[in-house]
């Protein structure tokens, strides 16, 4: 308990402490928060149901442009049925948009699983990559006939997020203290995280979470104890799918704007590293792979600025980031094959103490 007191205190401080430099610091705590639950909703397909999904932003992009179009005045300024029926302007509730992003995140999940559910290994990843492409193809080129997507412009004019009378794009004073607009969206998406930390951990011990870590051990072996495994694997889809869309939908709030070029391949990509990097199907390692692989760029922005100087500018400082964040990952994937903090070996017995 003490642990978890002085953990908790230090996440609250954290915002306040970084803030003093300016909301730079705090903007980047935000998206980690919102890659944290990215991370963990795609651990329940990769790390639980043992199912390669390299197409997981797909979710994140159906629940952001979901948003956009439910809170901004995009279809008011195409559709002039829509207009006429909403005068006041289209500015839905939260209480609405998140159950919307999780279900039709999960609706996309299924979709996605259906077709899918005899493949294995890399013939199931390409099929992934291929619907995740697809979705972001489909977003960029929805601007005709019927402007729906707004095509490569993407969505602005996007409401923040306002909950019992707060607006969390304003900023505002508790207890003589300064709060930021990126702070206030700092705790609540900490209280998001934590809510999914917590399901997270509840469908690891559960039935369900059991019957996954089966059938990703031995599909054969599960199929012949009873488990449905269609269903068990279609169930993975939509679940982890839920958390994508509604990270989606919160990200969308938080940049007031989306467009396709923020759902490419590499973010797919990056989102199963950090399941991958942290320690595949447990809790913790996933969330320090995505904090640490979500912070890595921007703090490798101050090494390669002086780095690049000393080249005399000869190289680019964004091809030389991503070298950088490149040689950390193999370096660690060298030192600790099984993520940086792997979940606990089973079947082997204890250490004994050595006396």
């Amino acid at each position: 308990m003490v642990v978890f007191v002085l953990a908790a205190l230090g996440l609250l401080v954290v915002p306040l402490i970084a803030q003093q430099f300016g909301n730079g610091p705090v903007r980047i705590i935000d998206l980690a928060l919102l890659y944290v639950m990215l991370a963990l909703g795609l651990n329940i397909v990769v790390g639980y149901a043992g199912l390669l999904d390299l197409g997981y932003v797909a979710f994140y992009a159906v629940g952001s442009y979901m948003f956009a179009l439910l809170a901004s005045p995009h279809l008011l300024e195409n559709f002039e049925n829509i207009a006429a029926m909403l005068p006041n302007g289209m500015h839905s509730p939260l209480w609405v948009i998140i159950p919307l992003g999780a279900g039709l995140a999960a609706l996309a999940g299924v979709l996605l699983g259906s077709p899918t559910l005899k493949l294995r290994g890399d013939y199931l990843a390409i099929v992934t990559l291929g619907f995740g492409e697809i979705i972001r193809v489909f977003l960029n080129n929805m601007e005709y006939p019927l402007n729906i997507t707004n095509g490569p412009r993407g969505i602005g004019q996007i409401d923040a997020i306002h909950f019992f009378g707060l607006d969390l794009g304003k900023s505002t004073e508790l207890f003589g203290i300064a709060l930021p607009s990126v702070t206030l969206y700092y705790y609540f998406f900490l209280a998001l995280v934590v809510a999914t930390v917590i399901l997270c951990f509840r469908l690891e011990q559960s039935r369900i979470g059991r019957a996954w870590m089966a059938i990703r051990e031995d599909e054969i072996a599960a199929k012949a104890m009873g488990l449905n495994t269609r269903n068990l694997k279609l169930l993975a889809f939509g679940m982890g799918a839920t958390f994508g869309g509604v990270a989606g939908s919160m990200f969308a709030a938080f940049q007031g704007f989306v467009s396709p070029e923020s759902f490419s391949l590499q973010e797919s990509v990056m989102i199963v590293a950090m399941v991958v990097l942290g320690g595949i199907g447990h809790i913790p390692g996933v969330i320090l792979g995505a904090l640490l692989l979500s912070a890595l760029p921007e703090v490798l922005r101050y090494v390669a600025g002086p780095l690049q100087d000393m080249t005399g500018g000869r190289l680019d400082a964004a091809i030389l980031r991503q070298l950088l964040v490149a040689l950390a990952m193999i370096s660690i994937m060298l030192l600790r094959p099984r993520g940086l903090w792997p979940s606990p070996e089973h079947g082997k017995a204890a250490p004994q103490a050595v006396k």
